[in-house]
């Protein structure tokens, strides 16, 4: 069957690579929005949790007007909601990043804080990218190497790839193609991160189309907050 899939995939390839371009071509493209992209929320009573947010357009705000809004805040948040502990968030979001990006040219660069909590928000470039499966292996495995080996008493969480036909910016035929793609990757990231000590959290599934900003592609301010409680639940269930 997973042989069966990827050849499916790749003969559709043409087809998502003409269709692909005519949907970029009418899809408005958002900046990483302004303000700050680090921050406290809770008061200074006890000992903080330390969070970061690192991955693609998502971890980054786009489509949002204020990173305030964004996922690092919000999943702050909501963290300090289930905890009654103030947290430290940092965002480092890249638009278009893909896990093999985020290995190479940005877990490096980042500060060496002691984090309690990292989420990583990347794969759905490595998807659309049509990246093989071999290469995803490589460069998502390589990925959480590299964040365990710079924050090595952090928790590591993925946020599962969400399903393309829940996404409302995507024509239906295009969804179906990246659904495709979505079947042979996702099974690997998760399986990676059992192997390598992270934890894959479900992607939400069923999403309205009010949980997409005016792209179609990218969250909502509501779609954010509905994340971040979501991934909450799961980081908190573990702690």
């Amino acid at each position: 069957m997973g042989a069966f899939t990827s050849l499916l995939s790749w003969l559709a390839l043409p087809l998502y690579a003409v269709e692909g371009t005519r949907v970029r071509a009418r899809t408005h493209r958002h900046p990483p929005p302004p303000g700050p992209v680090s921050g406290r929320v809770g008061d200074d009573a006890g000992r903080p949790l330390r969070l970061l947010v690192l991955g693609d357009s998502s971890a980054a705000g786009v489509g949002l007007k204020r990173q305030e809004h964004g996922l690092a805040p919000r999943l702050a948040e909501a963290l300090c909601e289930k905890t009654g502990r103030p947290v430290d968030w940092r965002a480092a979001g890249f638009n278009s990043a893909t896990a093999g990006m985020l290995r190479d040219h940005v877990v490096h660069n980042l500060e060496p804080v002691p984090y309690t909590h990292v989420l990583l928000s990347v794969g759905f470039n490595d998807m659309k990218n049509y990246h093989a499966r071999r290469r995803f292996l490589k460069e998502f495995g390589g990925l959480i190497y590299a964040v365990k080996a710079r924050f090595p008493e952090s928790r590591l969480y993925w946020s599962r790839t969400l399903d393309p036909a829940d996404v409302p910016g995507l024509p239906a035929h295009l969804a179906a193609i990246l659904k495709l793609r979505m079947s042979i990757l996702d099974p690997v990231g998760a399986c990676l991160c059992r192997e390598r000590g992270a934890t894959a959290i479900p992607a939400m599934r069923g999403l309205v189309p009010e949980a997409f900003c005016d792209d179609g592609i990218h969250p909502s301010e509501a779609g954010f907050r509905g994340w971040a409680t979501h991934l909450a639940s799961h980081m908190h269930a573990g702690d």
